[in-house]
């Protein structure tokens, strides 16, 4: 279901993990409207079968999905890996190559995967197959870490644009809005602001 609605809105996916209760995806669409689209096709067909598998009717889905601009420069990559490791972090599995249903084995060992689409940041890491499969398993060497994974959490969760100063201000300027992840808190006010 996901390949077919990624083919028809022009979606290609670079990686993806699916879990038990939600999915991952890395996706460059064509158009601007193409993720919103698949996603909204993929979950009409998908709740309709579920529903006609298990004999139920209503609603699967907690809410809208989530996404979030991405920085191909400094964060593509950084992507690839917190998406292939969530089944690791779930404790679901001791390492990415034992999650079948995962984008893992097409970027980690080359495997066919017709629903997988390298981008060309992944391209770059090797002139063959091998050689970026190499470089791609060497990735996985270095953790993610602790504040890393908290920032691409919050930026998917506010819908910002994941990426350095200079990607932010270009997204700021071509949508008009704010690119950056905002407090999750209003800012306590001091002492001596506080009326008494």
């Amino acid at each position: 279901m996901l390949r077919e609605a990624a083919s028809r809105y022009g979606c290609r996916i670079h990686a993806y993990v699916l879990m038990s209760n939600h999915v991952h995806l890395l996706v460059s669409p064509e158009t601007a409207a193409g993720v919103a689209r698949m996603m909204q096709e993929l979950g009409r067909a998908y709740v309709s079968t579920f529903n006609a598998r298990h004999r139920r009717s209503g609603t699967l889905w907690e809410g809208r999905y989530k996404s979030c601009l991405v920085d191909s420069e400094t964060y593509l990559l950084r992507c690839y890996r917190y998406i292939e490791l969530n089944p690791v972090r779930a404790a679901m599995v001791a390492a990415p190559s034992e999650h079948p249903w995962s984008s893992y084995h097409a970027n980690a060992a080359g495997r066919d995967d017709p629903l997988v689409h390298p981008h060309a940041v992944y391209l770059a890491l090797g002139p063959n197959v091998t050689e970026r499969c190499v470089a791609y398993r060497a990735l996985f060497n270095e953790a993610i870490g602790d504040e890393q994974l908290a920032e691409i959490r919050a930026y998917v969760q506010q819908q910002r644009a994941l990426g350095n100063d200079r990607f932010q201000r270009l997204i700021e300027t071509e949508l008009g809005r704010c690119a950056r992840v905002r407090p999750a808190h209003r800012p306590r006010r001091d002492a001596e602001s506080m009326p008494e």
